[in-house]
């Protein structure tokens, strides 16, 4: 579809008085966007551990006091710009409203959390989620806040601080106490496939639309999982500039290999600050010729254990997970020899 095609449509839309579905760019349109079917439903009632081993039942909370969740990160430019903010509100809480920084446990280790808490003197509590709280409430971006009501029912998702945020939280602390009938359960935290472990059968979708076997269809290759992020390189540069130097060495290496016809790549692509359309920008500047799919929801993240990017994760023809590499060094060749490696 040509440009003018492409006006023509979206003007016809307007006259009809229908609104164009468009991607969301900006961090406040994708945390609203990915919360959106969220409001007004009943919170995740989850027992989360601080890192000081204090337990926090979130379900004994509800109908008693308004709880207000941030998902942040160390590396996060925006976060570590509302931590002010964020102390305030904990320290002026008061006895109707419950504060918890929910560290979304991506490219962070609980070194550097107690780390940052030092540095900037935090004294709410903190959690590391361990990836159930992010599937529950939709995780897009960082920060995230997440409004409850005393009634135990989502009231708002955002990512900036501003007037709304404002009025939510003074919402959410002035409902009167109502008995709530049920919470909403979250599964169980399952077992990460380790090495050993089968693989399922599952087929992604490509950047550029088409079909990505996770495993070899012809049972004949090794095959490499690239967890991967596409903004790794270029926003951690200056915060973080060991793990961007990682993910350009990951992904340079693994350019040079793909190659080899004795194995396949896969790139997966965390789904953390990225849409399909960042994806492909990713693809189409670096140049990248290895299949990248977007794992929107974290669920392959999850389901695999990994929470740094770039990860490895090896599968031999018959679908059985042969070795994972957290660490890629300047010598992936050599990590992987032994796996179809030529």
């Amino acid at each position: 579809m040509t440009r003018l095609q492409i006006s023509s449509v979206l003007a016809l839309l307007i006259t009809l008085g229908l609104s164009p579905p468009l991607p969301a760019s900006t961090g406040q349109e994708r945390a609203q966007a990915a919360g959106a079917t969220l409001i007004g439903t009943q919170a995740p009632a989850l027992k989360l551990k601080t890192i000081d081993g204090q337990l926090i039942d979130l379900g004994s909370l509800y109908g008693r006091k308004a709880v207000y969740l941030k998902f942040w990160a160390t590396w996060c430019v925006p976060c570590r710009q509302q931590m002010p903010h964020f102390e305030h509100t904990y320290e002026h809480a008061g006895r109707d409203l419950v504060v918890i920084a929910v560290n979304a446990g991506f490219n962070d280790t609980l070194d550097d959390v107690k780390a940052y808490r030092r540095t900037v003197g935090l004294k709410m509590p903190i959690v590391i989620d361990d990836g159930r709280l992010a599937d529950a409430l939709n995780l897009r971006v960082t920060p995230q806040h997440v409004v409850i009501g005393r009634d135990g029912k989502i009231t708002y998702i955002g990512h900036l601080v501003d007037d709304r945020l404002e009025a939510a939280l003074t919402s959410a602390q002035v409902q009167p106490i109502t008995a709530v009938a049920a919470v909403a359960k979250v599964p169980a935290r399952s077992q990460a496939l380790a090495v050993g472990a089968s693989i399922p059968s599952k087929v992604l979708k490509a950047a550029d639309g088409s079909d990505i076997p996770l495993r070899d269809p012809t049972a004949t290759r090794s095959t490499v999982l690239m967890f991967m992020s596409p903004w790794c390189e270029s926003y951690l540069e200056k915060s973080r500039p060991q793990r961007s130097a990682a993910c350009k060495r990951a992904r340079e290496q693994s350019e040079q290999l793909a190659g080899d016809s004795h194995l396949r790549w896969v790139g997966i692509a965390s789904g953390l600050w990225a849409s399909a359309e960042d994806l492909a920008d990713y693809s189409g500047e670096k140049h990248v010729t290895i299949p990248l799919s977007l794992d929107e929801t974290g669920a392959l993240f999850r389901q695999f254990g990994v929470t740094e990017v770039p990860t490895m994760i090896v599968v031999d023809p018959n679908g059985r997970i042969s070795a994972r590499i957290d660490d890629v060094s300047d010598h992936l060749a050599g990590q992987l020899t032994g796996v179809g490696q030529r």
